[in-house]
Parts: structure tokens; C-alpha cells; sequence
């Protein structure tokens, strides 16, 4: 085990937590965009996205000799396949013929809830990261 590897694992969970913070900023400030991008020659909503991590294995002869965890990885961007919320506003000319228009399936209330969860985690592994190089520098202090 490397000594540097508490400042790795710590690393990369604040990478993963800032694509976090920026993809839940980027629902909230689409969260009313009735024209996300256009399908078959139609526009629809713009759809929720959501960031997929999991835990960094090392490699395979790696857990041979020590089981354990080289921080988290992230592996992908996915879209929420929720169905789009149907509002009643004739006026609005991405209406239908009924006078309904397709919102994004974006809830505010969650993403907020999902964004303070992902600061704290940042917070978290910040806080972890600067005490894992404290304590390095008094390791370093030892040896003078």
C-alpha cells in the first residue's frame, strides 16, 4: 500500500463529486427547457441526467495480495427514463394539438437534495485530504 494512496482514494471521489455538481447544475438550469434536442424530426424535453460511479478495484493480481480499495471511479453519464410531465398550456407554441407541452423530468426539490448531498461529500474528502497530507508532513517531520 502506497502512502499516497489515502490522497488518491480522496482524489478521485472529488473528481466524481464535481461531475456530480455540474451535471445536477446543469438539470436544475434545464429544468424547464421544453426543446432538449431533436428526435426523428421532433424536438423533445430536455432529460434528466445522472452520474453512474463505482468502486476502483485494483487490479486483478493486485487482490491477490490485499482486498481493498483504490478509490472510485465514474463510469458513465446516463439519462433518466422517467416519462416527461404533461402541462397544460395551450398558449405555448411547443404545445400539442390538446394543448398540452412536455416538460423535463427534472424535479427541482430532488435535485437540490442531490446537490447539497454532493458538496457534503466534497467537503468530506477534502476535509479527509487535507488530513491525510497533514499527516504525511509529520511523517516527514519524523525523519529530519
Amino acid at each position: 500500500m502506497s502512502i499516497f494512496q489515502s490522497l488518491s482514494i480522496s482524489g478521485s471521489a472529488l473528481t466524481a463529486n464535481r461531475l456530480k455538481l455540474d451535471v445536477v447544475s446543469s438539470n436544475i438550469a434545464n429544468a424547464n427547457t421544453t426543446r432538449g434536442q431533436m428526435v426523428d424530426g421532433e424536438w423533445v424535453p430536455y432529460r434528466r441526467k445522472m452520474v453512474e460511479v463505482t468502486a476502483n478495484q485494483n487490479s486483478p493480481f493486485d487482490n491477490y495480495l490485499e482486498k481493498e480499495l483504490s478509490g472510485i471511479q465514474v463510469n458513465k453519464i446516463v439519462e433518466d427514463t422517467s416519462p416527461f410531465q404533461a402541462v397544460y398550456d395551450p398558449a405555448n407554441p411547443d404545445s400539442n394539438e390538446q394543448g398540452y407541452v412536455m416538460m423535463p423530468n427534472v424535479d427541482v426539490t430532488k435535485e437540490m437534495v442531490d446537490l447539497m448531498a454532493a458538496s457534503r461529500a466534497y467537503e468530506a474528502n477534502v476535509t479527509a485530504f487535507n488530513a491525510g497530507k497533514s499527516l504525511l508532513v509529520k511523517a516527514l517531520e519524523i525523519g529530519r
